[in-house]
């Protein structure tokens, strides 16, 4: 008999080191603690550019996810022309223009005065003009309800960047 509890003994001890190891397993596998973002940077239009001789700088990845402006919107038609991306503006599409966000990137338009909202591809660079701070195509006017040529007050905030895979948006 005493042969058979030393052998249950070393059974129960093994048992014992064994399950603490599977715990300390399964909280590894199901930590919650934050990992770093292993996917490739997106591919972004990024370089500092001049235009009327005035030098502007895109923002980065972060600065960007954080951005948030209410200003003036002005209207512009792209319309079958091409964009600062290289990607055709088509009529009746919605598409924007920023002077220093990252190409491309999502934004979310919000008319001051109506209230309505839209998501937007920026994809081209624009206004050139100091007070204004965004180019919105008429699809995107209409949507927030400005319809006249001119001005209009918006807030827009940036929803994420890049495309794709690699795509990076607010947490």
């Amino acid at each position: 008999m005493r042969g058979h509890s030393r052998i249950l003994l070393v059974l129960l001890a093994a048992g014992i080191l064994l399950s603490g190891t599977c715990c300390s397993w399964r909280k590894k596998l199901h930590s919650t603690a934050p990992q770093e973002d292993t996917r490739p940077e997106p591919k972004l239009k990024m370089k500092p550019y001049t235009v009327n001789g005035r030098r502007y700088r895109p923002m980065g990845i972060q600065e960007a996810l954080q951005y948030r402006e209410v200003g003036e919107a002005s209207l512009y038609e792209g319309g079958n022309s091409i964009g600062a991306l290289g990607e055709r503006l088509r009529r009746g599409a919605k598409y924007a223009a920023h002077r220093t966000l990252p190409l491309p990137c999502t934004v979310r338009i919000t008319s001051i005065s109506t209230g309505k909202s839209c998501l937007v591809r920026v994809n081209d660079r624009g206004p050139f003009h100091r007070r204004r701070i965004i180019d919105i195509s008429p699809a995107v006017a209409r949507a927030i309800g400005f319809h006249q040529w001119g001005v209009h007050q918006v807030e827009v905030e940036v929803v994420s960047v890049g495309d794709g895979p690699n795509q990076r948006t607010k947490e």
